[in-house]
Formats: structure tokens, C-alpha cells, sequence
């Protein structure tokens, strides 16, 4: 890798853990060994898998909800009969949550604002279709409603989780899936497979449009996409037991751009890779270290710029969107690092900066909570990149209308209010204080996802009554 000290805006990034009464203590971490995250974070919430005796679940907490976490009185999500092995918020609303376990589904999940009263056991919607574990949940990046799921059947879904429909069943890998990663706006799905093959695949069709050998050595590798720089970015070992990234054009599978060696471990490592700042993270289960690199678009591509080191390995990290950023101290990005001791440590990567005024340069516009297309409209062929907004007004966890939003330049498809959908728009009047503007959007995406509710029932009634209705015919 490039160790060479270069000019850069990021040279001088450094890792910082919150203050011990910061972190949130007394949870009882998931000791499952599979390859999941197993924590994911949101502006509103933090969700964490935990150990549970006969069946699988996971605990919700308000985000500002730190400290020690009382076990015995603590509403838990716990509605899957076997371990759980991935979850994952919906990127367009906080409120929502997907899970993955070893009982072969996946399920979706509201968590009403302030967190769960009491524990929940029944979910919005089952995803019924996969014979053998649900190993990883991916939401679309543009597609609202859209989830991909992966099971130990070699199989990948593409669900539309509000009326349980499988858009896209992939059948092209023959041994264990281990990733899959969306591009930026969703149009093409990376997968790597225990035969170390490297895929690209249109998520819509299932269709292989590249495919190349990945890294030689046996134990798992993970891919993401950095398209903003047109490459992948994969890691995995050598025959040697070496951990290595390597970076490969989007458009030739055939042989790496580079290739290097990192270290010595037997620990998997995961890459995070950040559209907007273009810098990957990389993490592996059982180190107690994060190493970070920015991405550039030539030779070395990769470039080494700062280690954060602590003494303690950690089980699995998750992450908060950067929409969830504290951009007075110049945050850049949040792992939530799980203990196996039970703990869970906010770890922060920061910018020195001596003034506090807002960073441009450190935040352009990122992405936001508005959806730019349906489920349907995505699966008909359109594509968008994703709306975004400014952080400008600072992070606000639950008032995300009061920041601005702005159109993609790279959006192809422009979606229009339809029927009598509520926007914020049409439901907030400008007058409004943020405090007011706050709880009526709260309002209003519970009366929609309570009408969504309504609308899957009452379909699932017609179709049990036309079933009915045949079955009597028939006598």
C-alpha cells in the first residue's frame, strides 16, 4: 500500500472514542461467529443483535439513550425463532428496520418514535423465499421499498417489502454467497461467492454483465463499490493467509489495478467506503484497530492515511449516515464498535479544524431521506441517483425537513406527487416553528405507514375472499 505522505485534506484525520459515559453499556452483544455487522445506527436509533435464548433478537435504543442499558426491563425486538444475523435501517425512514436470521426469512419493523414501550414480536411484513438462512439484508439506495436479501441457498432476492413480492430472483452463483453491494444509484449489484469469483450483475434482471477471479486464498471477501472513481474495491487473503485489498475497474474483472498486501491476521476485514469524502475504512472482526485510506483516480488509488488503535478487539461495527454527523467538530464518520464484553463505543473520525465555522470541504451535499423512485418504477428500468441535502444547519436527528434539499445532478428520473400522498411539502405550512415542523413530519410518516398497513390488509382480504369464492364455486 502507498504510505507516502501526499497533500491531502484528510492527512491529518484521527480517530477519537466518546467518553466512557458516552458509550452504551450492559447489552448483551451476539456471540454468533457468522460474517454479519450485527449493529446498525441511524440520526434517531441504535440497533444492536443480541444473545437470546430460543430464537433471535435485537435491541432498539434511542440514539441519545447512552449509558447503562437496563437488561431486564428493556424492550427487545424478538419475533424470528432462530438466531439473528443481520439488520439494517431503512435509508428513507428512520423509523424502520429490516432483519435477517437463521430461521430462512427476513423481516421488516416499525420502532415508533422514542423507542419501543414493550417488546415486539410480530412484524409489518415476513419475506417468505429463501430455503436456508438469510445471511445479509441490503436496503436499494434510490428505490424506496426495496430490500436485497442473501441466503445460504445461493440464492439472492430482490424484495418489494410492502406487498412481500420477489421482484429479482438471482440463481447465478453455484457456492456460498459471502457479499453484495448496490453502486451509487442501484443500477448494478457486486457480489463475491466462496468460488472466489468476482461478479457484476443488473440487480433487475439477475443477469452476470462482468465476472473475474477475485483473491486467492479461502476465506471470505467483501466488495464495495467507489463508482464516484469508476472502480471496486475488494478484500481478502492470499494463499499465504495475507490480508490484501485490490482494486479493479468496474468494466475488466480480469485482473486487479493493484494488489497489496496488508497483513498477517486471521481476522475477516470489512471496507466502508465514503461517496462523499472518497475514503475507505477497513475493520476487521477481532482487531482492535480501524485503518483508513483515500481513493484517487490513478495509480496507486489507494492511498494509507491514519491508523485508530485501541487495545480492545471488537466483535462487529456498524455506522451512522453522514446525515447524523456532528459537523461543529468536524466529524466525518461514526463507527459503533460492539465489545464482546457487552459494551457498544462511538468512535468518531475527525478533521482538525481551527475554525468553527462550517466546512464546506469536508461536507458536501449528501444523501437524504427522500426516496427519488418507487419500487415499481425502479424494477420498469429507470434509474436515479440519490436526492441530497446540505448539512449546513448542523446534525438535528429528527427534523431532518429543516435541512435543504437538493437535486442530484446525475438524476435521470424526476418522481412526481402522486395521488393523494402527503409531502412535507403539501403538509407543512412555512410559518411553522422547527420544533412544530418536527412532530407534524413525525405525524405524517406514521399516518402513511399506517396506511400502507391498511392497503397491504385489506388486498390480502380480497385475495382470501376470491379464494373463497372459488372454493365454493367449485363445490
Amino acid at each position: 500500500m502507498s504510505r507516502v505522505v501526499r497533500n491531502s485534506k484528510f492527512r491529518h484525520a484521527y480517530g477519537k472514542s466518546a467518553k466512557k459515559s458516552d458509550w452504551y453499556d450492559n447489552i448483551r452483544v451476539t456471540r454468533s461467529s457468522a460474517d454479519g455487522h450485527y449493529c446498525d445506527a441511524n440520526p434517531k436509533f441504535l440497533a444492536v443483535v443480541i444473545d437470546a435464548s430460543g430464537g433471535g433478537a435485537f435491541v432498539v435504543l434511542p440514539i441519545d439513550q447512552v449509558g447503562r442499558v437496563d437488561t431486564a426491563n428493556q424492550p427487545v425486538v424478538n419475533g424470528h425463532k432462530a438466531p439473528v444475523l443481520d439488520i439494517a435501517f431503512n435509508p428513507f425512514n428512520d423509523n424502520e428496520i429490516a432483519s435477517s436470521s437463521e430461521d430462512c426469512t427476513a423481516k421488516i419493523w416499525f420502532i415508533p418514535d422514542g423507542g419501543l414501550e414493550e417488546t415486539k414480536t410480530i412484524a409489518e411484513h415476513t419475506l417468505f423465499g429463501h430455503q436456508r438462512r438469510v445471511t445479509h439484508v441490503h436496503w436499494h439506495p434510490t428505490a424506496n421499498d426495496v430490500l436485497l436479501t442473501i441466503g445460504g441457498d445461493q440464492a439472492i432476492l430482490v424484495w418489494n417489502v410492502r406487498t412481500e413480492e420477489i421482484l429479482t430472483q438471482i440463481n447465478c452463483h453455484e457456492e456460498l454467497i459471502l457479499s453484495a453491494c448496490f453502486n451509487y444509484n442501484g443500477s448494478l449489484l457486486a457480489t463475491t461467492c466462496k468460488d472466489k469469483m468476482i461478479r457484476i450483475i443488473d440487480p433487475r434482471s439477475g443477469k452476470v454483465i462482468k465476472e473475474g477471479k477475485g483473491h486467492d486464498g479461502a476465506k471470505p471477501q467483501f466488495v464495495t463499490f467507489a463508482d464516484n472513481h469508476d472502480i471496486l474495491i475488494t478484500v481478502g487473503f492470499s494463499k499465504r493467509s495475507e490480508r490484501q485489498y485490490a482494486v479493479w475497474k468496474q468494466d475488466d474483472l480480469e485482473k486487479p489495478l493493484e494488489l497489496e498486501a496488508i497483513d498477517v491476521s486471521n481476522g475477516v476485514l470489512f471496507p466502508y467506503y465514503d461517496y462523499d469524502t472518497s475514503i475507505m475504512y477497513l475493520a476487521g472482526k477481532g482487531d482492535g484497530n480501524i485503518r483508513y485510506y483515500e481513493i484517487i483516480d490513478e495509480s496507486p488509488y489507494i492511498c494509507y492515511l491514519n491508523e485508530f488503535k485501541t487495545p480492545d478487539p471488537q466483535r462487529a461495527l456498524g455506522f451512522m449516515p453522514k446525515r447524523g454527523m456532528d459537523v461543529k467538530s468536524c466529524e466525518i464518520f461514526r463507527f459503533y464498535k460492539l465489545h464482546a464484553k457487552g459494551a457498544v463505543e462511538p468512535i468518531s473520525i475527525i478533521v482538525p479544524r481551527k475554525s468553527e465555522l462550517f466546512q464546506e470541504d469536508l461536507y458536501p451535499d449528501t444523501k437524504g431521506v427522500e426516496a427519488p423512485l418507487l419500487a415499481q418504477e425502479w424494477f420498469s428500468g429507470l434509474d436515479a441517483s440519490p436526492k441530497l441535502i446540505s448539512l449546513k444547519q448542523g446534525r438535528n436527528p429528527s427534523r431532518s425537513q429543516n435541512q435543504q434539499v437538493r437535486s442530484s445532478p446525475k438524476i435521470t428520473v424526476k418522481k412526481e406527487s402522486i395521488g393523494n400522498n402527503i409531502t412535507n411539502e403539501q403538509a407543512i405550512p412555512t410559518t411553522l416553528s422547527p420544533n412544530t415542523a418536527a412532530d407534524n413530519d413525525d405525524l405524517i410518516k406514521e399516518i402513511q405507514h399506517l396506511k400502507s398497513q391498511i392497503q397491504n390488509q385489506e388486498d390480502r382480504i380480497a385475495k382470501l375472499e376470491e379464494q373463497a369464492k372459488a372454493i365454493v364455486e367449485a363445490q
